[in-house]
């Protein structure tokens, strides 16, 4: 499928699903809109929502506070789950050691934890951060140890026939055979990201996308609650575009796979 054509289809996704919004919110039936827009808002009244931040500049040191507490939680859980689980993968024994309480950490609600980091960080931006890195981290780490796992066994016979050192067996085998792994779970971990940067604001903050969320509810406006999801959404859409980027660049060398055409 061409680029143009695969573009055509996901902004005729995007008109479609605004289109039955606005009909559902706007178009009597049987005496009123079948979405109530006091409960669902409407399409027009959103953006007006986000062309009114976007107006009067408002919205841009909410966006910057959040984008710095996503992107250091992005960073530091990322390069902490590539690094542990490449360990834990080159040494079974320490995994085998470490397992439980691995899968027990990881099997903690991270609502709960978001208090217990506010006591210890404070309600500034590294008790966010902090709770970030434990919805990223997990992801990566666990892709990671299974990416390095999956080496194949025959080629990783015949590199150590041919002298490869460990240096170079990380180099040359270890490292290639995780990083499809590693991209599959950091296009994931972007939003989760995000998500804990916007739990942590919104259980308490005085900025950030998810104060704005806080505040339109507080104040029953829906509106201006679909528009900070909305600006959320974009956002993560844009971060996950520039791993996409860096992703391509890093894997130039994996084979497409064939299409087949009808």
């Amino acid at each position: 499928m061409s680029y143009i054509r695969l573009l055509s289809l996901q902004v005729a996704v995007a008109v479609v699903s605004l289109a039955l919004w606005h009909l559902l919110t706007t178009i009597p039936i049987g005496g009123k809109p079948l979405l109530p827009p006091f409960f669902f808002s409407t399409p027009l009244d959103v953006a007006a929502q986000v062309y009114k931040w976007f107006a009067d500049g408002s919205i841009w040191r909410h966006l910057w506070i959040t984008l710095t507490e996503a992107m250091l939680a992005f960073v530091i859980g990322s390069i902490g789950g590539i690094l542990v689980g490449f360990w834990f993968a080159r040494q079974p024994m320490v995994a085998a050691v470490f397992d439980p309480y691995v899968k027990m950490i990881n099997a903690l609600p991270r609502i709960v934890l978001a208090p217990i980091f506010t006591l210890w960080f404070g309600l500034g931006i590294m008790s966010k951060v902090a709770l970030g890195v434990t919805l990223v981290f997990f992801i990566v780490f666990f892709n990671v140890y299974q990416g390095v796992k999956e080496v194949s066994p025959t080629i990783l016979a015949n590199a150590r026939m041919l002298g490869m050192s460990e240096r170079q067996l990380m180099r040359h085998v270890y490292w290639p055979s995780a990083l499809s792994w590693m991209f599959s779970s950091l296009h994931t971990s972007v939003g989760f990201a995000v998500v804990g940067a916007v739990v942590g604001e919104y259980l308490g903050s005085a900025a950030g996308l998810g104060y704005l969320i806080l505040q339109a509810e507080g104040t029953f406006d829906i509106a201006g609650v679909f528009a900070g999801m909305f600006v959320l959404a974009v956002f993560v859409v844009i971060i996950d575009w520039m791993v996409t980027l860096i992703e391509r660049r890093l894997l130039v060398w994996r084979p497409v796979a064939a299409e087949t055409r009808t």
